[in-house]
């Protein structure tokens, strides 16, 4: 088994009239199985890097733990694809529904979504952040920028944690959720606020991805991708800011635009 992020893999390229073969630089697919004291609680297929932080955001995610301090020990074995948790104070899968359940790379029907575990960990935000619609349209550039991975193969998301201005730590992962987990888990074993803190995010906001950004505590959240209808009452009633399709010059804010300076005040009463 490969443990890279990517692997090269002898390809036929056709471009107009021109092919030539060619070793193409392709991400690579990793499923990795968490055994939480001792249970099979799930196996997530991923990128494989960055995997610590992808456990303890998962756990976060998914109601298990509220710090990392609640982790006694994490072993991570890369070759037999198992991450060994083990907490402080034991608990029973099936307190969460989902037991040897499979979090599935794509982002269709194979990750499961269970709404009353969110309920005991999804909150309403009060961010008193602000950004201007061009600190948005630069942010996404540097995100996109500061993904080596994503411009060699095209096969990862990316998802950054960023202040108005700054990029302060990005992930990447096959995906969307796994990116997402990576930059909560390092939230927490960093101890990093989310005060004052948005998520810059390439890809599509669901409304698992929108309450996964309530869980971190986050009140903005810019995407290059589309939104989903849930997700955008969801961050209505949770008082988060979503703003879509940031490309190049333009975007869309589709819920709280009292955050964004440089919207017209006609506008701001619209949504």
């Amino acid at each position: 088994m490969s443990i890279a992020g990517e692997v090269g893999w002898k390809t036929i390229k056709i471009k107009g009239t021109h092919q030539e073969s060619v070793s193409e630089v392709i991400a690579t697919e990793f499923p990795l199985t968490l055994m939480l004291d001792g249970y099979e609680f799930a196996t997530i297929v991923c990128s494989p890097g960055e995997l610590e932080d992808l456990v303890v955001g998962f756990l976060a995610s998914e109601g298990v733990i509220r710090t990392v301090a609640e982790i006694k020990d994490i072993q991570v074995d890369l070759y037999t694809g198992f991450a060994h948790i083990a907490l402080h104070k034991s608990v029973q899968p099936d307190q969460f529904d989902h037991s040897s359940r499979l979090i599935g790379s794509c982002c269709g029907k194979s990750r499961q979504f269970y709404f009353k575990n969110d309920a005991r960990v999804a909150k309403t935000i009060t961010s008193r952040l602000e950004v201007t619609v061009h600190q948005c349209m630069q942010l996404m550039k540097k995100l996109m920028d500061s993904s080596p991975e994503f411009k060699r193969t095209g096969g990862v998301h990316n998802a950054s944690l960023a202040t108005s201005t700054e990029v302060l730590l990005t992930r990447s992962d096959i995906g969307r959720h796994n990116a997402l987990d990576k930059i909560f888990g390092a939230m927490l074993r960093d101890k990093i606020s989310a005060k004052e803190k948005l998520v810059v995010f390439s890809g599509r906001i669901s409304s698992e991805v929108l309450l996964k950004t309530s869980k971190m505590g986050i009140g903005i959240i810019l995407s290059k991708s589309a939104v989903t209808d849930l997700a955008v009452k969801l961050a209505d009633e949770l008082g988060i800011t979503v703003i879509g399709f940031v490309r190049d010059d333009r975007m869309n804010i589709y819920t709280r635009p009292d955050r964004v300076h440089g919207i017209h005040p006609h506008l701001q009463t619209d949504l």
